[in-house]
């Protein structure tokens, strides 16, 4: 258990955390959110003991074994296989501490060491690392290479790939998603599920806590207060929260009217495609979460295009790519007015190839572009946060794409993007990545583009950053194409699929659950590992083999066990759930509660059976899902 009483936090002078009282239970999955600078990574550096409390107690059992990804990769000649295995620390010690002995010819202390491997799993340490390594997009030649040849991002995942392989009581986990794509976030949130440990995750990807976190830990007001049930059910809390007060009313008002319009415009498209019908929950969905939205500081729209011409862009036969090296091939597509367009792919398909091609960054290799005369294009791509000028302000940028337009006016118009005051006249290069992102959308809003061609939009993004832009793009009039990996960014704001595979580009006949279902048929053995294959070697005698039998009983006894103690757990939380709603349904029913002197009382009691019937819907659905694993451990 995870206790903090009375945690005072402070960095610099700004406190981040005062007098807060937080209780994490064992097994639990915990999401940490809050907005950026509000202290979730301090907290984190505390719980690592690189920090320490100002004020107050935090309390853990000093022999649970923390794991984090660590934010340093050294270019090591080392390949990545190994480098992952380097996780495991346990193992590392052992092998190390064998060698030792066999230098000194111990037999006794290697015989030892022989138990101690096989317990900690050493002989299929290299299986496990190859299957963790692929599920996070490595291919088996990438395995073998050197970590000094990886780009930054693919180092990241090879340090995420070590926190996975360290056998840990305790995983903390800081923007896991930032560097994966959709494939390789689905997989990651498999596998969490399956971690029998305390996890506590930082991430800005709703759709991500919403499949991982029972627990939700808000930072607000420089409180910790604890939640039930994944982040839709905080967020369902938490607007109940919100509207009870008046303070937000009219802005919540034209929220939900904007909300409203949106939803409405849609309808007509319902019945065309599954992914309308999904889009359509999603906005439904968003109406009900109107108090958030209202309460949140920070909101934009996108103007009202200019006219658009139609089709905007024809692509026929095209072969795009590099140079000599072939990416796509007989891309054929027909842009129309108002197509939305989310774009699915595995990491490395050619997605963000289409995109500089549909931009003009890169030409056509072959085969014919036209596009249609008045075509104006809002382009968002990370490289391009590299392109702004680092030692001049927002306000410079956005004169220079309109350099006769007031600077009153202007000012005005960063000020809706939250560059107010002077820091619309500073320069950016102390800005965080985050907001580097929301200036590149400002400038793109300013310009009211007709075509908006958007790849991976959300990464350095916070929550509310995230929500503001899916409520304008859902907003937007004109025609949309989007990459990106958060997939209620995609199912909010796109009507259909399109998926870029086989060095091809096609319709996808489905949503966003038809296509994780098309990763699983795929590629099962990336997605959805079942149980480990260890590589077939060379005939072993009868002894080995009941070695082996045993190995791989004692492998079904331990991913049953952390199954069936969750399960006891889920069984116990449901009871204490069940007995505390039937005490408040007793309640309900006595006449004297809807006295007009006992409002408080019953607005608190609504409010707890609310949360209760959310809890135990979540209960009740991981308890499933934990039953189906246990099976499918008993069907191997």
């Amino acid at each position: 258990m995870i206790r903090l009483t009375q945690l005072t936090l402070i960095r610099g002078t700004k406190p981040l955390i005062e007098t807060a009282d937080l209780t994490l239970n064992p097994g639990e999955k915990i999401g940490l959110i809050g907005a950026n600078g509000s202290g979730k990574s301090s907290l984190f550096a505390l719980l690592r003991n690189e920090l320490h409390p100002d004020a107050g107690d935090v309390d853990f059992p000093s022999a649970w074994r923390i794991a984090h990804v660590a934010q340093e990769t050294p270019a090591l000649d080392r390949t990545a296989l190994d480098y992952a295995i380097d996780g495991d620390t346990t193992l590392r010690r052992l092998e190390a501490e064998l060698a030792e002995a066999e230098a000194a010819h111990d037999g006794h202390r290697i015989g030892e060491l022989h138990g101690a491997l096989q317990d900690a799993d050493a002989y299929t340490v290299r299986a496990r690392a190859e299957q963790l390594l692929t599920g996070l997009g490595f291919s088996n030649d990438q395995m073998r290479l050197p970590i000094a040849s990886f780009s930054g991002g693919w180092r990241m995942r090879l340090n995420l790939a070590q926190a996975l392989m360290c056998p840990s009581d305790l995983l903390l986990l800081d923007e896991p998603t930032n560097h994966l794509d959709l494939d390789a976030i689905l997989w990651l949130e498999d596998w969490l599920k399956r971690y029998p440990g305390t996890l506590i995750v930082i991430s800005h990807d709703r759709d991500f806590l919403d499949g991982v976190v029972n627990v939700v830990a808000h930072i607000d007001g420089r409180k910790l207060k604890r939640y039930g049930g994944n982040y839709s059910s905080f967020e369902k809390q938490r607007a109940i929260n919100l509207s009870l007060g008046q303070a937000a009313f009219e802005k919540q008002s034209r929220e939900r009217a904007h909300l409203q319009s949106f939803i409405d415009r849609f309808k007509a498209k319902a019945s065309k495609a599954k992914q309308a019908q999904s889009r359509m929950k999603m906005l439904a969905k968003m109406e009900e979460l109107a108090p958030i939205h209202a309460a949140a500081s920070f909101s934009f729209e996108f103007g009202e295009p200019e006219r658009a011409p139609n089709p905007l862009l024809v692509l026929e036969d095209v072969i795009a790519g590099y140079g000599d090296k072939t990416i796509l091939s007989g891309i054929n597509l027909n842009l129309q007015a108002g197509q939305r367009i989310g774009l699915l792919g595995v990491n490395g398909a050619g997605k963000s190839t289409l995109i500089k091609t549909l931009v003009g960054d890169i030409p056509p290799l072959s085969g014919k572009l036209v596009a249609g005369k008045g075509l104006a294009i809002g382009y968002f791509a990370q490289h391009q946060l590299e392109m702004l000028r680092h030692d001049q302000s927002p306000l410079w940028h956005l004169s220079k794409l309109s350099p006769i337009t007031r600077e009153q006016e202007l000012r005005n118009f960063l000020g809706g993007f939250n560059f107010n005051g002077e820091m619309a006249t500073a320069p950016i290069a102390p800005l965080s990545g985050g907001e580097k992102a929301r200036l590149a959308l400002a400038l793109i809003v300013w310009q009211r583009p007709n075509l908006l061609l958007l790849d991976e939009p959300t990464n350095h993004l916070d929550l509310e950053t995230r929500e503001a832009l899916t409520v304008a793009l859902a907003q937007f009039e004109g025609t949309l194409i989007l990459v990106s990996h958060d997939r209620h960014l995609l199912r909010a704001t796109t009507d259909e699929f399109m998926i870029v595979a086989d060095g091809g580009l096609k319709p996808f006949d489905g949503d966003l659950d038809d296509y994780r279902d098309w990763l699983f048929k795929t590629k099962l053995g990336v997605v959805k590992p079942a149980k480990i294959d260890v590589p077939k070697e060379q005939p072993v005698d009868r002894k080995e083999q009941k070695r082996q039998e045993a190995e791989a009983r004692q492998r079904l006894a331990n991913q049953r066990k952390p199954i069936e103690t969750r399960i006891r757990r889920l069984e116990e939380q449901m009871a204490r759930h069940t007995t505390r709603k039937a005490e408040i349904d007793a309640l309900l029913a006595d006449p004297e509660i809807y006295a007009e002197t006992r409002k408080e009382d019953l607005k608190q009691i609504m409010f707890e059976q609310a949360a209760l019937a959310s809890n135990l819907e979540q209960l009740e659905s991981e308890w499933m899902e934990q039953q189906e694993a246990l099976e499918a451990i008993a069907a191997i």
